[in-house]
């Protein structure tokens, strides 16, 4: 038989313990078999591991192969430029790698802040002494002692338990103290006992003493923790994405250098200039500006979201969270505010609801005894805190001592004398007082176990015969309330005569009203449900609590609207195939109720299995294994656990789910910013390519030198790609569904505009401009030009300028794919103003200054050459405003 279906003595006989615990000499013979009672920490890479894998993902290994060429090249042709090639790109691989574990390291040590971990020190009772001892040194088969506001240590079977309520909401999701007590139970699931205290869970009222049985990763805690470390790394769609982009620029750019290279042996250039010339070509193609643009977009996202109270801890986290489709939260702390109100009173055969919660003071003299019994009728500790912080205890008896203060904001002076305890089996407590009228016992609790008892009902301010029409109007109440998701609380009263006998205290009660309490919604959590239905984004409430409580709640805040929802529960889950259960989850609205870690996790793999991009989030170490197995992990960083910290991609610093619909928005930014960089990057590939075409098919000289181009893909185009990067999310970027799966980042569409139409227009510029130079100087067709000839430096100056210029135009053209330039503005974005002002002044430095001209091989050029760019750059901003015209008037504005 399980522990919780025993006895206690059978209890501690099976665990060889007794009622004064274990002798020492047996506690170390079990830590040395058993070992400390901690959970091991999730298996995480060194940081030297991590700091080393930034640097061997694929793209950075093309950069390392390019830097690799160059310096071959150099030791076989010095001279050429070719190491300070190598050089820059080593350059772009360090700071990438470096910027990337950055992010991330601090991220951890932020998450380290915040951990809380289970108790440090418990007391135990070991040869019948009490001593107080690390947690770590807890076995089985020790007897501890807890008591109100105690962590529990360990699994533990109660053996003795006074009034005990705990909060289980880590481990399994239930919101409501759960009533416990020492009878043997019936329950096949343990965690769900009535007799059983779990690990990672505390007492919110009374005092215990139990029986340890499972210590360290053995408990229902260390499970979970195991079952998320075993749960692999997945990859996130955009890593998936620059995976795929970096292998087809990779394959683009050797197969362009490869052909070409044979195109100029059949052209009789010597093998060091095809070489060059082929090592220019993979240059050309890869954009080594790509990476720390898309990590710095990341980073500038992340520090957007952490405005917004999201914390990222993995920085392609910010792109996936903009690509979710469906989103499975939690109910507790997450869409509510994790605290009890009072929501719904039953007086005198009437309800009172939240607009009539201010009048409550006018049934003070009339219901005076239901108003006392909320306030005095409780186990609550007042801590001298102010601000409705002052009591210590169950969420439940705060909220009504709070209600009765509002009404009677003079507590009377009545000291207790008696109790009669809550325990799982009565459903209810009783409290004995002394008043100026002598003896007045109040109960409350259950209604089916407070009914029984009473004999009168308080009716306005006269006591009545309670009768079965009454009794059948609050019992109507009571099922009122119950399918609103409300806890239905009975209260109770009567006076008593001196010398009374304790055994006889709860009869002849008078039936004084029902309260109803809810954990109200945040005010905030509706219009963001609504934003995600606008959005395209499925919410699926996914939560330990009933499923009424959770209908209720879904109902408020606008996440069910229809008359029929599909509810499962927990027992329904378990019974449904995975091809039902994908099934099932087509449902318009669909509601988890009382599901336990596993089923998170299946749920979320069924979800996956549908190809939708899952966002989950959860506090509770029962969230752990889900939170990993979802594209995007969502840990709570006030309520939250160290374990569903651990395993989250990102933290909400203020558990509301308002901030996760916000962090979507910035994601869709995030995706939408890159796409714009990364055309404006692609771009400036044409008439970096073309001139190396032009220099092997036309027989012409070089118009633009390998390290030129360095200095626009790493120079000059960084910081307004950067600008890019940060613009602010389009005003109507929630109100279009989430991009598919199979969406590409490098999509079709945006390969034709960045090579094709705004990429060809640059080349026709730089071509022009290196010809306007060359033809003014007097240059023939078919002349070679030496490398440091002063004209041909002017030229290439004129090629890389041009290029410039253009792309100072084109920052503003990639702003959007179809929306005017005018409407978008010139100066709301400082960072791409900031940007051009750098470029500008950059290619001013290379042009006319000597350490420029050494460096990248350049001269002085007249103010004519400038002059004659100009109408290119205007040309393309005429025909690209066209072209967007012509968008929004075929396929109409669209969000």
């Amino acid at each position: 038989m399980k522990i919780h279906h025993l006895t206690v003595d059978e209890a501690l006989h099976s665990l060889r313990s007794g009622p004064d615990g274990l002798a020492e000499s047996e506690v170390r013979r079990r830590l040395a078999e058993f070992g400390p009672n901690r959970v091991e920490q999730l298996r995480r890479e060194s940081l030297v591991l991590r700091f080393l894998k930034g640097f061997a993902h694929f793209f950075a290994l093309i950069l390392w192969v390019a830097a690799g060429l160059a310096f071959i090249a150099e030791f076989s042709e010095p001279g050429k430029g070719m190491g300070m090639l190598g050089f820059a790109i080593l350059g772009v691989i360090l700071v990438n790698g470096l910027f990337s574990f950055w992010q991330e390291y601090r991220a951890e040590k932020a998450i380290a802040a915040l951990e809380r971990l289970l108790p440090h020190q418990v007391k135990v009772l070991r040869e019948g002494k009490v001593r107080a001892i690390s947690a770590q040194d807890v076995v089985p088969g020790d007897v501890i002692l807890l008591e109100e506001g105690g962590d529990v240590p360990a699994d533990c079977r109660l053996i003795e338990a006074f009034g005990v309520r705990v909060n289980n909401a880590t481990v399994t999701g239930e919101s409501l103290p759960q009533a416990r007590d020492v009878n043997p139970c019936a329950e096949e699931e343990l965690i769900r006992s009535k007799n059983i205290l779990l690990a990672g869970t505390s007492l919110v009222s009374g005092e215990a003493r139990a029986l340890v049985f499972a210590t360290a990763m053995h408990t229902e805690f260390g499970k979970i923790a195991h079952l998320t470390q075993t749960t692999g790394e997945m990859l996130s769609p955009l890593q998936k994405e620059i995976i795929r982009l970096s292998r087809l620029v990779a394959l683009l750019a050797s197969g362009l250098g490869v052909v070409f290279f044979f195109i100029g042996q059949a052209l009789g250039l010597s093998f060091w200039e095809n070489f060059i010339f082929a090592i220019g070509i993979i240059v050309a193609n890869v954009p080594e500006g790509l990476l720390p643009t898309v990590t710095l977009a990341l980073a500038m996202g992340s520090q957007r979201m952490a405005k917004r109270n999201v914390l990222i801890r993995h920085l392609p986290a910010v792109e996936t969270l903009g690509s979710a489709t469906v989103i499975c939260t939690d109910k507790t702390g997450t869409l509510t505010q994790n605290r009890m109100t009072v929501k719904r009173l039953f007086l005198s055969g009437q309800f009172y609801d939240n607009a009539a919660m201010e009048r409550l003071s006018d049934l003070k003299e009339t219901h005076r005894p239901f108003f006392e019994g909320a306030l005095l009728c409780h186990n609550l500790k007042e801590t001298g805190k102010a601000g409705g912080e002052e009591w210590l205890g169950d969420p439940m008896e705060v909220a009504l001592v709070q209600m009765a203060k509002q009404v009677m904001p003079e507590a009377p002076s009545v000291p207790r004398l008696d109790e009669i305890p809550f325990d799982a089996g009565r459903k209810r407590m009783s409290t004995l007082h002394r008043g100026s009228d002598g003896l007045m016992l109040y109960t409350k609790g259950a209604l089916e176990m407070v009914l029984p008892l009473c004999q009168q009902v308080q009716i306005g301010g006269t006591v009545q015969f309670l009768t079965a029409e009454i009794k059948s109007q609050f019992l109507q109440a009571q099922e009122a309330m119950a399918e609103q998701g409300l806890r239905v609380l009975s209260f109770a009263h009567r006076p008593v005569a001196e010398g009374y006998d304790k055994d006889h205290l709860e009869q002849n009660l008078i039936l004084a009203g029902l309260v109803g309490l809810e954990d109200p919604p945040r005010p905030e959590v509706p219009a963001a449900i609504q934003k995600c239905k606008e959005a395209g984004i499925k919410v699926i409430m996914v939560t330990g609590d009933h499923p009424h409580t959770a209908q209720a709640i879904a109902r408020e805040i606008g996440l069910v609207q229809s008359n029929s929802p599909v509810i499962i529960t927990g027992d329904h889950l378990r019974r449904l195939s995975n091809t039902q259960l994908q099934l099932a989850l087509d449902a318009p609205e669909i509601i988890f109720a009382r599901v336990a870690a596993d089923q998170k996790m299946r749920i979320v793999s069924a979800l996956k299995r549908k190809n939708e991009i899952v966002a989950v989030t959860g506090d509770g170490v029962n969230d752990a294994p889900a939170l990993k197995k979802a594209d995007i992990g969502i840990a709570m960083g006030i309520a939250g656990t160290d374990v569903a910290r651990e395993a989250a991609d990102m933290v909400l610093m203020d558990d509301n789910f308002a901030s996760i619909v916000a962090a979507i928005e910035e994601g869709r930014a995030v995706f939408d910013n890159i796409r714009k960089f990364l055309t404006y990057i692609l771009t400036s590939n044409i008439p970096e390519l073309i001139p190396y075409l032009a220099f092997v098919l036309f027989k012409i000289p070089l118009p633009l030198t390998i390290i030129q181009i360095l200095a626009v893909d790493l120079g000059t185009d960084m910081l307004p790609a950067l600008g890019l990067g940060t613009e602010k999310p389009d005003p109507r970027i929630m109100q279009r569904p989430p991009h598919p799966r199979g969406e590409r980042l490098l999509s079709g569409a945006l390969m034709l505009r960045a090579y094709l139409f705004l990429g060809g227009m640059e080349a026709v510029a730089a071509m022009a401009a290196f010809f306007y130079v060359l033809y003014g100087a007097g240059w023939q067709y078919g002349q070679m030009l030496p490398h440091d000839d002063p004209l041909y430096l002017q030229a290439t100056t004129a090629c890389l300028s041009a290029i410039i210029v253009m792309q100072v135009v084109n920052v503003f053209l990639c702003r959007s794919d179809r929306d005017s330039v005018l409407s978008r503005g010139f100066f709301n974005n400082k960072l791409i103003l900031w940007g051009i002002a750098a470029e500008i002044a950059l290619i001013l430095l290379i042009d006319y200054t000597s350490w420029g001209n050494q460096v990248f091989g350049t001269a002085p050029i007249s103010i004519d050459v400038w002059l004659f760019v100009v109408p290119f750059a205007l040309g393309m901003l005429v025909l690209e405003e066209l072209r967007k015209w012509g968008v929004r008037k075929f396929f109409g504005n669209k969000p």
